[in-house]
């Protein structure tokens, strides 16, 4: 016992010693561990202080970099203030200059009006030899009698001309008017025979589509009753096959039973007896020539079912093709309907607008008349040598008004051939289009019904178009694509696709051509077929007819002055050429902004289009969607054109992307037979297409609003640019009225002193006080005209200094 208890406190004291031991070793690890660790962390340290600093570095290069850039930008500021004052300041002294050389020029021009005035009055006051001056106005009075008979001679040989011309031309639109009215009452006979032709047409075909129809319900009854009579043959036949496999089975017993039991005496098999009763019954024994004829039955109607199945597919593919031609051809023919329905209102218009030009032409004849009746009627004036030029060109511009007035008339005579020959075509593309729709209604009448047969197991039996059938159609017209046509439709079908697609491009470049000449017409009559466009142009007669009166009038005040400086006739005259000049510029920007109403009139119209042509397209592919396994993949987001589509409309339930995969999982799904399969890839392949539909759409639509919004523009800054010429004609007009003023002034006195006796005026001498009158009187004109022209000045600093300010303002933007 004491060994045992020995040994037990022995193993006590080892099994401490080991515990111990492990433990150092555990510990001694995680020193070491901690150790490593501790290395670890202090590299650490060491690289994050190095990161630190590389920070610090980076911070400092950024900080330094920014402080350049900051200073290279004030640098480029400053130059460019500078520059820009440098600018400002040479833009500043040149229109400094400018006015200061315009101010002495205006200065010089008044003080030489005021010299002659001076040299005028001291004439006027002075007195001359009243011999002298009797001698000269006698022979100044011959001189210009003489001329102005001869001139007066001439002009009235080239009135003479001119009313000849003037005759010959109103025959010739006499002439051309009556033309132009009996080829509208030969087209509109045309157009009344070909109504009633069409109309004969339609009831025609009315009358074959009645009648082709009845007959194809005849056949569809027949192939129904014959299908009927297949079902039952079929079952029979199936019967027969039955009772031939129970008889080979029955057979097949009896040999077994020959084969094992030789012996007679034997008794059969319950199975057997009943063979032997079968085969001796007369009733049920059939032999082998019964079998081979119930085959032979079998495979001919098996072979009448393959025909009949060909034949329905045949047809369905036949119905489907001309459905589709029969939309093709309604989607083209729909915006032709549209164009004709305009052409048809434009042809009113224009017709208007031909009566109109002929009351127009009524009206400028008699004008014209009235203006040479005013002419004649003006009196015979009296010249000075010194003034034979401005009476010569005075009767110049008079002959060169005429002569524009007569290229005037010819032009309208240019304008109504056109509207003529653009009628024609008018009246020729109605023809054709009704030509179009007649076939279209004869192709509309070999439409099959819309009935189809689907086959059943005890037979056929007859349904509507439902989703399965539309879809094996579609799938039957897409993989075909253009099946061979049948006698029937041979028969039938007087026109082919290659005639119709001739046709069709040949309407289709006629409607171009057409269209080109209504572009040209209306860039050439356009502008006279308005009411604006009349008023102005009388507008522009009244203001030559009082150009002309105030250059006649002139040119009295210029002969009574008798050979008096005439400079104030020519910045008249200059100043009535640059109103002219102004009046044109109005009259081209109104123009513009006409033509560039037209084009977005135009653009409108063809978004118009497009968008009736998508949604055309819309309702086809809903209709008769095409196959095409090509399925483009949706986007996983909510971004899809289809989908935000759906959203929009208020289906946020659909998810595109999740019916999509559904739709590719039900078409790998071999479970479902071939036509829900072909259905399934048919609505995946127009999703698709839809998502291609909208996304063009929309780009489209951003282009022509792009586009809208650029026109939009452009007519803003026109209506800004023809506000500004208005502005300053207002403001020429205003200077204009002026001068007239003071000319007019200015006329009156010297026509009130030269209307005075000379002789009186010699005997009798200027008192003091009427003197220092007409000194005070001359000098209040000075001053008026001094301080009108500073005024004039300051309004041009005025206008100049706010062109300045525009461009400064302009500058900073740059």
């Amino acid at each position: 016992s004491k060994i045992i208890m020995s040994k037990k406190s022995r193993a006590k004291g080892e099994k401490p010693d080991m515990d111990i031991e492990t433990l150092q070793a555990a510990n001694e690890e995680l020193r070491t561990k901690l150790t490593n660790i501790q290395i670890e962390f202090q590299q650490e340290k060491s690289k994050v202080g190095k990161l630190r600093e590389k920070i610090q570095e980076v911070k400092q290069e950024r900080e330094q970099e920014q402080h350049k850039h900051t200073a290279y930008v004030s640098e480029l500021k400053a130059k460019l203030h500078e520059e820009k004052m440098k600018e400002l300041q040479s833009v500043r002294e040149l229109l400094i200059r400018q006015h200061e050389q315009e101010v002495a020029r205006m200065v010089k021009i008044k003080d030489s009006e005021i010299q002659r005035l001076q040299s005028t009055v001291n004439v006027l006051r002075d007195g001359a030899a009243d011999k002298v001056k009797t001698a000269l106005l006698s022979e100044a009075k011959e001189e210009a009698r003489k001329a102005f008979d001869s001139e007066r001679m001439k002009l009235q040989q080239e009135i003479l001309e001119l009313k000849s011309g003037k005759k010959q031309l109103e025959e010739a639109l006499n002439n051309i008017m009556q033309a132009d009215k009996t080829k509208a009452a030969d087209l509109r006979m045309a157009y009344q025979s070909h109504q009633d032709e069409i109309n004969r047409i339609k009831r025609e075909c009315e009358r074959d589509i009645r009648r082709l129809m009845d007959e194809i319900k005849g056949k569809d009854r027949v192939i129904l009753a014959l299908e009927k009579d297949l079902g039952v043959q079929a079952g029979h036949t199936q019967k027969l096959l039955l009772q031939k496999e129970a008889l080979d089975e029955q057979l097949v017993q009896v040999k077994e039973a020959e084969r094992y039991h030789s012996s007679p005496k034997r008794e059969l098999p319950a199975g057997v007896g009943d063979i032997s009763e079968l085969m001796g019954s007369p009733e049920q024994h059939l032999d082998e020539r019964d079998v081979r004829r119930f085959q032979l039955k079998i495979a001919e109607l098996n072979a009448v079912i393959r025909k009949l199945e060909d034949r329905n597919t045949l047809l369905a593919d036949e119905r489907n093709e001309l459905l589709k031609r029969s939309r093709e051809t309604e989607s083209q023919l729909k915006p032709l309907v549209e164009k004709n329905k305009r052409m048809n209102k434009k042809n009113d218009d224009m017709m208007q607008c031909i009566q109109r030009m002929e009351e127009k032409i009524k009206n400028l004849s008699r004008e014209n008349v009235e203006l040479k009746e005013k002419l004649s009627a003006q009196p015979v004036l009296k010249r000075h040598t010194s003034l034979n030029d401005l009476s010569s060109t005075r009767d110049e511009q008079e002959i060169e008004f005429l002569r524009l007035q007569v290229k005037e008339k010819q032009h309208v005579i240019d304008d109504l051939t056109v509207t003529k020959s653009t009628l024609k075509c008018d009246f020729s593309f109605q023809e054709r289009e009704r030509l179009l729709r007649s076939k279209k209604q004869r192709r509309k009448s070999l439409k099959p019904p819309k009935r189809h047969v689907v086959e059943t197991f005890f037979g056929f039996d007859e349904e509507s178009l439902d989703s399965e059938t539309s879809s094996v159609t579609s799938y039957n017209t897409d993989k075909t694509d253009r099946t061979p046509a049948t006698p029937e439709e041979d028969l039938d079908d007087s026109t082919p696709k290659e005639e119709a697609e001739l046709r069709f491009c040949q309407l289709t470049r006629e409607y171009q051509a057409l269209q080109r000449a209504y572009a040209l017409l209306q860039e050439q009559v356009g502008g006279t077929l308005d009411a604006e466009r009349e008023a102005r142009t009388r507008e522009q007669l009244q203001a030559d007819l009082l150009r002309c009166q105030a250059k006649i009038e002139d040119l009295e005040k210029a002969l009574i002055e008798k050979g008096q400086d005439s400079r104030w006739i020519e910045e008249k005259q200059l100043l009535i050429r640059t109103n002219q000049e102004l009046l044109e510029k109005i009259y081209r920007m109104e123009q513009e902004e006409h033509q560039l109403k037209n084009e977005m009139q135009d653009a409108k119209d063809q978004n118009e289009l497009l968008e009736f042509r998508v949604l055309e397209l819309e309702e086809r592919e809903r209709r008769s969607p095409a196959f095409n396994l090509h399925i483009t993949t949706f986007p996983e987001n909510n971004g899809s054109a289809l989908q935000l589509f759906c959203q929009h409309e208020g289906i946020k339930d659909v998810n595109i992307s999740e019916l999509m995969k559904k739709l590719d999982i039900l078409g790998d799904n071999g479970n479902l037979r071939n036509e829900e399969q072909v259905a399934i890839i048919q609505a995946g392949t127009v999703l698709s297409l839809c998502e291609k539909w909208l996304k063009q759409i929309e780009g489209t639509e951003a282009a022509l609003t792009q586009k809208m919004l650029d026109l939009e523009n452009e007519k803003d800054l026109f209506s800004k640019q023809k506000g500004y010429l208005e502005e300053e004609l207002d403001y020429r007009k205003q200077a204009l009225d002026q001068a007239y003023m003071k000319i007019q002034e200015l006329e009156a006195t010297l026509y009130n002193a030269l209307q005075q006796d000379p002789g009186r005026r010699a005997t009798e001498s200027l008192t003091e006080a009427q003197r220092e009158d007409l000194r005070a009187a001359v000098e209040k004109v000075r001053r008026q005209i001094l301080r009108q022209s500073r005024e004039f000045d300051s309004q041009i600093l005025h206008e100049r200094m706010e062109l300045l300010h525009q461009a400064q303002q302009v500058i900073p933007g740059l």
